[in-house]
């Protein structure tokens, strides 16, 4: 198997999660003790450098949003939230990383506070993940205890207090403004953007949003320096992913791979390929608000961009693997009733579109005439229009999964009704 190159998981398995002890040995804390006798100009400027992209799926320019933040007032209040709601299907990547090393989560979130000059922050995680919050919490008490949370960290004169705010399950929770909702105690309804949370996010203060991968990768840029990190993966894609693979492999699981790893690879290397000498059918990737790739797209590299020129996503780093006896538009029934009762109902073309793309292909293969190509063409140009018109990520994901099922995987599809 391919060697592993781990950064967000690097203390996986090696150390006591729920000994802050253990972690410092392993330098725990330690650019959180650099990035303090720093300007906080110096840290977000790094991170921007190292070209670290957002983990979460959207890929946006980590540094980018971090400076925004940093630079839209230097006297207001300031908040740095931790999106760790993690609710897209095959994704578990952000779930390993607190159970098994829960510090470096803290180290990240109070490095991305001082840069941006934020005193207080919130772990927004879902209420599923019991040993998560378990671990985290006890990891925040003994933050709190060694001086590496509270005031005056490390004698810097920096203030930063953290706390976890749980969430109810809600899909679309995922999304950071409708996140920030919920942790103001709303229903977790979408907000229009503009305006972005940089410029007014939680409680109408600026606020910085990342996923925990993202946060974890902070710690060992600030002390391994930019330069070192964009030696890592493709030149648009800088450092490590996390991938989380399930499905029809022989060994599901988590791993850390450098960006421009293979899907091929992937499969048949890592995760040992198809089960039971199956031949490879489609790989799901991003979970459902995500991209089918088809058996020619094995070798294409999994990095943002790569996998854009094709017509794919690396969105979250699921890769959801089904051989060729698997009933692909089953599949895709599933998807589109999970985006029908994740639907919030807020806007009209989300509340109703969803609904009609799920009873739309539901009736089309209880019919003896299903005609995929047909029909899935006219599913797509309704979520297209649904993508154009709803008023968050939601309504826009549907047309990801069945634009690729329709142009990727057409024999598939027709041998799936056959």
């Amino acid at each position: 198997m391919l060697k592993e190159y781990r950064i967000a998981l690097r203390n996986s398995g090696l150390i006591n999660p729920e000994s802050i002890e253990e972690f410092i040995a392993a330098d725990g804390y330690q650019a959180l003790r650099k990035a303090l006798r720093s300007e906080p100009l110096g840290i977000y400027e790094e991170i921007y450098e190292s070209g670290l992209r957002g983990r979460g799926g959207a890929g946006f320019s980590t540094g980018a949003k971090e400076k925004a933040a940093a630079v839209i007032c230097s006297d207001c209040d300031k908040y740095v939230i931790c999106n760790a709601d993690e609710g897209e299907p095959g994704t578990f990547k952000d779930r390993v990383i607190m159970e098994t090393d829960p510090h470096t989560l803290i180290e990240g979130m109070t490095i991305a506070a001082y840069s941006i000059g934020a005193h207080r922050g919130f772990i927004y995680i879902r209420g599923e993940y019991e040993l998560s919050i378990r671990r985290l919490t006890l990891a925040i008490e003994q933050a709190y205890q060694h001086g590496f949370l509270g005031n005056n960290i490390l004698g810097s004169g920096f203030n930063f207090d953290l706390e976890i705010r749980r969430g109810a399950g809600s899909y679309l929770c995922g999304e950071e403004l409708t996140l920030i909702e919920s942790v103001e105690g709303k229903r977790g309804y979408p907000r229009i953007k503009p305006p972005y949370p940089a410029e007014k996010g939680l409680w109408g203060s600026p606020t910085l949003i990342n996923n925990v991968e993202t946060l974890a990768n902070f710690p060992q840029i600030i002390l391994n320096g930019a330069k070192w990190y964009r030696s890592i993966g493709t030149e648009n894609s800088p450092g490590t992913k996390i991938f989380t693979i399930s499905g029809d492999v022989v060994n599901p699981g988590y791993y850390e791979y450098p960006m421009g790893i293979t899907l091929r690879e992937l499969i048949f290397d890592v995760a040992g390929g198809i089960k039971n000498n199956k031949p490879f059918g489609t790989a799901l990737l991003g979970g459902a608000a995500g991209t089918f790739a088809a058996e020619n797209q094995l070798d294409v590299q999994m990095s943002y961009d790569k996998l854009k020129e094709v017509g794919l996503t690396l969105g979250s780093g699921a890769v959801i693997v089904l051989d060729s006896t698997r009933n692909v538009n089953q599949t895709m029934l599933s998807i589109l009733k999970f985006f029908k009762h994740e639907s919030c109902g807020k806007c009209i073309p989300c509340r109703i579109g969803t609904t009609q793309l799920y009873e739309t292909l539901a009736n089309e293969l209880k019919s003896p005439t299903f005609n995929p190509n047909k029909v899935y063409r006219e599913l797509v140009w309704q979520a297209e229009l649904m993508a154009r018109t709803s008023l968050c990520p939601l309504g826009q994901s549907p047309v990801l999964p069945l634009k690729s099922l329709h142009d990727n995987l057409m024999a598939l599809l027709t041998a799936s009704n056959a």
